[in-house]
């Protein structure tokens, strides 16, 4: 199965822990992070459970989200 994620720009606060923990996915530009690329389903989840402002969505293969 594949993951999307999205990420909410009002909530995200810049912390940069998903651009730590995966650069070719996202990027921390400026005040939001964006996203850049795309990587394995594990990869994003574990992205959208370390972010403090619970900013990272992720959404499977048929638009459901998965988590939070």
């Amino acid at each position: 199965m594949s993951y999307t994620a999205r990420i909410d720009a009002r909530a995200c606060a810049a912390h940069g822990d998903c651009e730590d923990l995966a650069p070719e996915i996202f990027l921390l530009d400026g005040d939001v992070a964006t996203i850049i690329g795309d990587g394995p389903g594990d990869l994003l989840l574990e992205a959208a459970r370390v972010c403090p402002s619970v900013a990272i969505t992720v959404l499977d293969d048929g638009g459901r989200q998965v988590y939070p």
